[in-house]
């Protein structure tokens, strides 16, 4: 989510907000997971959440499924269940609002327990806020190291009955005496992205436990080939961006596939400033980190990044804007014209070396070392590590197992240009999946499938989308799919010109402008609001 630069810029606030991961990614981005990201303890930047927020852990077992083969050898040990609350807003009668962690640490959770959509939602409702961390993330880890082995118990189904023992058993500090069961006290969950999913399931799965649920971006519809996560850029991106992209993509393309053994291979390397690149799929995986900005959009200045709109004004100017290139100008366009474009040379040359140059900027200049150290992902000697700090292997595994969501660009139909290369196909994108665990089939996504879907409905199960979200593809918004009403028994919210789980992301009221958030945003925050409350009043009969 792989750059130097302004894209690792980007890919920090992508963690930031907590998005489902760019894949693949380079085995240099995959290191900045051990050595940047607290598997063991709350990050540097939140030590004041962590004051105004203290850790509690609840034990739970391991092994849910003592009949399921899956899990074998089965487990009868418990581990510690990371969580945190508020309870400033409760009172008798309120309901608890959970906050699903995904696959991240809990702790990067904590913004939303402060001032984002759970702070929200329990200050309407006078509800108790709770943020649950996901097993095997942060603190809640239940084995000794991660290897294929013991990654067995990361399954969505065993975090799924971790969420509902939880609600059944928890007791929060100070509030012991409070009968907050679920049979007495409404339980609504909330998560974004892949938790979106997440809580949509568990909703559904556990429907005596969980009261509603909201599912913000989620993406309930697994699939192994995900070329679609580019559709929202194509439609809603610049047009002259999103044109000039596909085209220098398919030069790069008719290079790369079609003169491949030919010296244009590393005549076209040459000119990104990437000659040492060895595979071809990982220079072009290297050079399309421009069209992946878009998920990185958000209305919170604080978490936002315009990376995807800097991109498209570079490569779509018909002015040279790195003077640098003009050095490369003959081998441009010599390969344009091997590329089949010699009929839109003028057009495009300019835009050619804009690409190089916006590449050199973002990428190339902060590569220091071999350029495969920073942009390969080849390398079976480093997947094989399995320790505890290895926590890039988590998300890794439930893509690999049950999810997928492989970002190709050989998935695109053959009638359409792809916006990124070709080259980045199943079998490179899997890569990972044979190297670190040993896993040569694709994701059970059926599995998934056949409790979520696109056509997953449940009473108070609300989802919420933005229009211009990556992930929409794989979500009930998607384009294509009937439109639905929206009701308080099942709300259906399209944010208008938003990316991905905007409505989590909240303001102290000292920061909020008449423009922050922006309506379509504090519309359906409202919105959400109003329905909660609803569902509660229904739960209690009151309110």
């Amino acid at each position: 989510m792989v750059r130097y630069g302004i894209i690792t810029g980007l890919l920090s606030l992508i963690s930031a907000v907590q998005a489902i991961q760019k894949h693949p990614l380079p085995i240099s981005e995959l290191k900045k997971q051990i050595q940047t990201k607290d598997a063991l303890g709350i990050s540097a930047r939140q030590a004041d959440l962590q004051a105004l927020y203290p850790e509690y852990n609840l034990s739970t077992p391991i092994d849910h499924f003592h009949n399921d083969s899956t899990y074998e050898p089965h487990s009868d040990d418990t581990f510690n269940l990371r969580y945190w609350f508020d309870a400033q807003y409760y009172k008798p009668g309120g309901p608890v609002i959970v906050l699903s962690g995904g696959e991240t640490s809990g702790s990067d959770r904590l913004p939303f327990l402060q001032k984002g959509i759970v702070y929200q939602l329990a200050k309407a409702t006078n509800g108790l806020g709770v943020i649950l961390e996901h097993r095997y993330y942060g603190k809640s880890i239940p084995v000794p190291d991660f290897s294929t082995e013991n990654l067995r118990f990361l399954t969505t189904d065993q975090a799924l009955a971790d969420t509902a023992y939880f609600a059944k058993n928890v007791k929060f500090e100070g509030l012991e005496d409070v009968d907050l069961n679920p049979e007495t006290t409404p339980w609504i969950a909330y998560g974004g992205s892949y938790a979106g999913a997440f809580v949509a399931f568990l909703r559904v799965l556990y429907p005596d436990v969980y009261y509603g649920a909201i599912s913000s971006s989620g993406v309930p519809e697994a699939i192994w080939d995900y070329w679609q996560y580019f559709e929202a850029a194509a439609t809603y991106g610049p047009p002259a961006c999103v044109e000039t992209t596909r085209k220098l993509t398919h030069i790069v393309d008719n290079i790369l596939i079609g003169q491949a053994g030919t010296d244009y291979v590393g005549q076209l390397k040459a000119a990104f400033g990437l000659p040492n690149v060895t595979h071809d799929n990982d220079f072009a995986s290297a050079i399309n980190g421009g069209i992946y900005g878009l998920q990185s959009l958000n209305w919170d200045p604080t978490q936002s990044s315009d990376s995807f709109f800097v991109y498209c004004s570079k490569v779509s100017s018909d002015s040279v804007l790195f003077p640098g290139t003009e050095e490369r100008r003959a081998s441009i366009e010599e390969l344009i014209k091997v590329g089949g474009y010699e009929d839109e040379l003028d057009t495009l040359a300019n835009r050619f070396l804009n690409y190089i140059g916006y590449v050199n900027q973002t990428s190339v200049a902060g590569c220091s070392g071999s350029q495969d150290a920073c942009f390969t992902t080849h390398d079976a000697g480093f997947y094989a590590n399995d320790d505890i700090t290895q926590t890039w292997r988590l998300w890794q595994y439930q893509v690999c197992t049950q999810w997928g969501y492989l970002q190709t660009g050989s998935g695109v139909p053959e009638d359409q240009l792809p916006l990124i290369s070709r080259t980045i196909d199943v079998d490179y994108s899997a890569l990972i999946c044979r190297d670190a665990f040993n896993l040569t089939k694709p994701a059970d996504v059926e599995y998934i499938n056949r409790i979520g879907g696109f056509n997953i409905s449940y009473p108070r199960l609300a989802f919420i989308d933005g229009e211009w979200d990556p992930w929409r593809a794989a979500g009930v918004h998607a384009i294509g799919l009937p439109e639905r009403n929206s009701t308080t028994e099942e709300p259906y919210i399209l944010i208008a010109k938003a990316v991905h789980h905007w409505d989590e992301n909240g303001l102290f009221p000292n920061e909020t402008t008449a423009d922050l958030p922006p309506a379509p945003v504090a519309d359906a925050q409202s919105q959400m609001a109003t329905f909660v409350k609803e569902w509660v009043q229904d739960f209690t009969g009151k309110y």
